[in-house]
């Protein structure tokens, strides 16, 4: 049971809400020196280099750290990984152990140490270097054992750690996961990686639902309804029925789409006493939206909102290839 020598004093909530935004004022300005950072020469060159070795790696970039750094390296570790370049994380307590068998000259390491001086990382450099493998470094300390040990070293620069005691990694460990984003969007733009390849990566969850192209999910060939142009009102009523998508295409003889009949056109035919037999080029909407197989389904999803309709046709080079429902987009998960 707790004495009361032992309970802490409870503070205002104002006090601690003050502690909150200085916290986060110390990692902001943590931040702020890593920006700086690159304004200098010898960093940006540094830097320049590392991307330089990562986009030319012909294995795979293995990236290690203990403790709060491992943590990081893993979060590092994913990210460059679902954004194009191959990755692993090696845990240095795995790595005397057999795992260091998985490193090879074909890849780099990678090591995250804010200190430098981690006995744990002693393996790894010492097999580094017994088999030439290329060792690039993120320290804080440019006289540390894994700074001078490297091949290439990052230089973090000195921040305040946010805790009061400056001794838990807070700021720390801020700057140093924003650098390994800077470096995984760097190495995005250098290979050009675009939403396509991203979708390839992450093709499950709502993120990947937001990548889906319309071809993907539209309805293809006897799928699609569809009438010529000299159809009568009957006969576009009951391909719009068989079609089940609540309308159907008006194509020419090159099945190039010149219109659309929707159940509300059928309202409002039948409202009006028109004939069965009569010309659907009377019924039909003759400016009629339509949306490329390679667009993002979450655009046709945002047009088909504006343009509050629920149904668009699919058309490549003139041609219609096929239709993407409103219900469809929302089943797949678009939003």
């Amino acid at each position: 049971m707790s004495t009361v020598a032992n309970i802490v004093p409870f503070k205002s909530g104002g006090h601690i809400i003050e502690t909150a935004c200085r916290s986060l004022a110390v990692a902001a300005s943590g931040l702020h020196a890593l920006e700086a950072r690159f304004s200098e020469r010898d960093f940006a060159a540094t830097f320049l280099r590392l991307a330089g070795m990562v986009m030319n790696v012909r294995g795979r970039v293995i990236v290690t750290g203990i403790g709060k750094s491992g943590i990081v390296a893993r979060k590092m570790t994913a990210t460059l990984t679902s954004t194009g370049t191959p990755a692993i994380f090696l845990h240095p307590a795995d790595a005397g152990h057999g795992d260091l068998g998985m490193v090879t000259p074909a890849d780099l390491v990678l090591m995250l140490s804010h200190s430098g001086e981690s006995t744990e990382l002693g393996p790894i450099i010492q097999y580094c270097k017994r088999f030439a493998i290329p060792l690039a470094a993120m320290t804080a300390q440019p006289d540390s054992t894994v700074a001078q040990a490297a091949d290439i070293c990052i230089l973090m620069p000195p921040v305040r750690e946010a805790c009061p005691n400056s001794l838990a990694p807070t700021t720390s460990t801020t700057v140093q996961m924003a650098f390994g984003d800077a470096l995984a969007v760097s190495l995005m733009e250098m290979r050009g990686f675009s939403a396509d390849d991203f979708h390839k990566f992450h093709p499950n969850g709502s993120l990947g639902a937001q990548l889906v192209k319309v071809r993907e999910l539209m309805a293809s060939g006897d799928d699609v309804p569809k009438v010529r142009e000299d159809a009568t009102l009957l006969e576009a009523t009951i391909e719009m029925t068989r079609g089940r998508l609540g309308g159907t295409a008006i194509v020419d003889s090159r099945d190039r789409l010149i219109g659309v009949f929707t159940d509300g056109d059928l309202r409002r035919s039948l409202t009006a006493g028109q004939e069965l037999t009569t010309s659907i080029g009377q019924f039909m909407t003759t400016t009629p939206l339509s949306v490329g197989p390679d667009e993002l389904a979450s655009e046709a999803l945002r047009r088909m909102h504006d343009s509050s309709v629920m149904l668009f046709f699919v058309c490549e080079e003139e041609r219609l290839v096929g239709a993407v429902h409103m219900h469809d987009l929302l089943e797949a998960g678009v939003a």
